[in-house]
């Protein structure tokens, strides 16, 4: 009899518990239900653009044809990653590497700089008319801005005529292979590092001035205040779109190097994007393509969790707190 009623008193406190949790989960949802409709929208935009397409990857392991549609293609198991074993692959392979570490080494450091020089300009002025004067080249299309790139460094352009009448040979930059990956590291250089200054600024408005002020009063200098105050106020911001960066880093700009592709050469030109787009769009074989692109995304995400508890062991947050 004991028995019994401590059993019927322990179902009684965990119906309790469960009614609690469902009344304080709906109190929850009421009280925040403004909030809640405000994210919904892009809930749903990731949800339908991002999460649902997912679904689409089962082509992978299939030999899919449009017309069949997913259901009627039939299954060929690991069948399309025999795409790694093509000659041209790894010609793409190898090519994309190479842009990606001079894209690391060259582009990702040149926000950080500039944004360290703007922030040095003690006119407030002067700083608002260069940053509106750096964020331009963004909004410029990559047609538009290899179009400049060819009258400026092209086979007819400024450097040829300025060199042949120097008497020097005249050298066209836009055509030679081997200047192809500094080519396209610079363009984006040029492009999107003052828009990549925009995060470092606003970081580095929050380094709190008092650290300036008792750095200067023990008699640091503008170099040594650099060093101990302003770049460890940034670490965290860097690490975190370092890490960002790692997951893209085997995508290198699929428009820019399609644009300037046949003017080196497949050889020199090919990366995985542009390899994905001939071979799996134009040549119809799309199940080695998803695959390839599949492998892109895996090696991404593997980058991101590598670096994010290299983070952590470091003792820093990461994109996301362990």
């Amino acid at each position: 009899m004991h028995r019994d009623s401590r059993a019927a008193g322990r179902a009684a406190g965990r119906a309790a518990d469960r009614a609690r949790a469902g009344g304080g989960l709906r109190a929850r949802l009421r009280r925040d239900r403004t909030m809640l409709l405000l994210v919904l929208p892009g809930f749903l935009y990731f949800v339908v653009f991002h999460y649902v397409p997912l679904l689409g990857n089962v082509i992978v392991f299939k030999d899919y044809q449009p017309y069949l549609g997913f259901k009627g293609s039939p299954w060929v198991g690991f069948g399309n990653f025999s795409v790694f074993t093509q000659p041209d692959f790894y010609r793409a392979l190898l090519n994309t590497l190479k842009f990606a570490v001079l894209q690391l080494v060259l582009f990702f450091p040149a926000p950080l700089g500039l944004a360290l020089l703007l922030n040095s300009i003690l006119s407030p002025k002067i700083r608002r008319f260069v940053q509106s004067v750096v964020y331009l080249p963004h909004f410029i299309g990559w047609v538009i801005l290899i179009s400049i790139s060819q009258q400026l460094i092209g086979g007819t352009g400024l450097l040829p005529q300025l060199l042949g009448e120097v008497g020097l040979p005249r050298v066209d930059l836009m055509t030679s292979p081997g200047f192809f990956p500094w080519l396209v590291t610079l363009q984006l250089i040029w492009k999107d590092a003052g828009w990549g200054t925009i995060i470092y600024l606003a970081a580095l408005l929050n380094i709190d001035t008092e650290h300036y002020e008792a750095a200067a009063i023990d008699g640091a200098d503008r170099w040594r205040r650099l060093w101990h105050v302003t770049l460890p106020g940034i670490v965290p911001v860097t690490l975190l779109l370092l890490i960002l960066n790692l997951g893209s880093i085997l995508s290198v700009g699929f428009e820019q190097i399609l644009l300037q592709r046949d003017a080196v050469g497949a050889d020199a030109g090919e990366v995985l994007d542009t390899y994905v787009y001939f071979h799996g769009v134009l040549d119809g074989q799309w199940g080695p393509a998803a695959a390839v692109g599949l492998v892109k995304g895996v090696i991404g995400l593997v980058l991101i969790l590598g670096a994010n508890k290299l983070a952590h062991r470091f003792g820093h947050e990461g994109i996301y707190s362990r």
